[in-house]
């Protein structure tokens, strides 16, 4: 669904609104906000509102102490379209049934729904997220799994499933909403947003958060966490398995062992994984030419790292760089044939902080610069 304002002195049209529960992760809030404030400099419309809300709307500390004063209470809030909750550290600790009820009340008016870094855990409490597929942080992955039965859990970055928006925490929610807007208003502007944020790409749903190896086996295995560690530092220049064996002070049966038991593959293996799992982020995300890309990776030569590719990722290293300039091509080309849905103005009685932004940002060189219409 697209949405663009026929009015520029109007309320913007897609209104947001961020429940911030305590302890909330402030760089979580603050990528998926400038992202929407971006998309309204540099298209020069007043794409999107956003409102802060907390229970009561008093003020509310973030798991860094700073404390946000909110826009509103659950109570007071303007109508909104979507409701994103900001979760942070202590998250079960975080909320209460009025909370679940409000969020239920919000789902029943067709709001889309949504959470950030920890906020699926709310979300899965409300019951809302099940039958849904959800992202949710590395480190409450498990713990949501385990509670939540019904919810598909991923450890995608983030995932949209029809009405239901989530992501991990850190800037991914930038990536999320950055995905949103590509959607609603199209690739040109959406790119343009990730330039002015210096991003080096956008990254989207089939990207997967990399679960700290540490995390999967706790403390139990320093050894393998330790060899883990260095082959992760030594990707051009790669070590032998006697090599890495000695660095931790065992025999090389031992290693061996060892990667069986705990990770399912021969340390070789896991070695290789990593550095084809380094060559397809530089295919992705560079323009290196692939040559240059086998040697960054480890690789004597650009026929052996093509074998290899090919063997684990299916294609080989050419197919995969090609298909991901096609992605950008098509993407321009839907972009430059866009065309726009218009809406009923959202009437709402409380003055969006989105308003003033959107003024001050017209002193701005790139106020407008990017066109939305055909």
């Amino acid at each position: 669904m697209t949405y663009l304002p026929s009015d520029s002195n109007a309320e913007p049209k897609r209104s947001i609104g961020f429940l911030l529960l305590n302890n909330f992760t402030m760089m979580s809030l603050a990528s998926a906000v400038e992202v929407l404030r971006m998309a309204n400099q540099l298209s020069g419309e007043e794409l999107y509102s956003w409102y802060t809300i907390t229970l009561d709307g008093e003020p509310i500390s973030a798991s860094d102490g700073i404390r946000i004063t909110p826009d509103a209470s659950i109570q007071t809030c303007p109508k909104l379209e979507v409701v994103m909750v900001a979760g942070g550290i202590d998250v079960s600790s975080s909320y209460g049934k009025e909370h679940i009820a409000w969020l239920k009340t919000m789902e029943r008016q067709d709001c889309l729904i949504g959470g950030m870094c920890t906020g699926a855990y709310l979300l899965a409490e409300a019951g809302l997220l099940d039958g849904y597929e959800c992202s949710i942080h590395w480190e409450y992955l498990a713990s949501l799994q385990e509670h939540f039965p019904k919810v598909h859990c991923t450890n995608r970055l983030f995932s949209i499933d029809r009405d239901r928006m989530t992501c991990s925490g850190g800037t991914v929610p930038l990536d999320m909403m950055l995905y949103m807007i590509k959607q609603e208003h199209g690739f040109l502007l959406s790119s343009a947003i990730s330039e002015m944020f210096i991003c080096d790409r956008m990254r989207d749903e089939n990207d997967r958060q990399k679960i700290p190896l540490r995390h999967v086996l706790g403390t139990a295995q320093p050894k393998l966490i330790e060899v883990v560690s260095l082959m992760e530092a030594n990707i051009e220049e790669v070590l032998g398995m006697d090599e890495l064996a000695k660095y931790v002070n065992l025999s090389r049966r031992q290693l061996e062992r060892l990667f069986q038991k705990h990770l399912q593959c021969s340390p070789s293996r896991y070695y290789l994984k990593l550095r084809l799992l380094r060559a397809r982020q530089l295919l992705k995300q560079s323009t290196r030419p692939i040559v240059d890309i086998a040697i960054i990776c480890g690789f004597a030569s650009t026929a052996h790292f093509s074998k290899c590719y090919r063997e684990q990722m299916g294609i080989p290293p050419s197919e995969e760089r090609a298909s991901e300039n096609k992605k950008y091509e098509d993407n321009v080309a839907r972009s430059m044939t866009f065309t726009a849905i218009k809406v009923p103005i959202l009437s709402t009685s409380q003055r969006s902080l989105a308003v003033d932004a959107f003024s001050k940002s017209k002193t701005e060189a790139t106020f407008g610069s990017v066109s939305l219409k055909d």
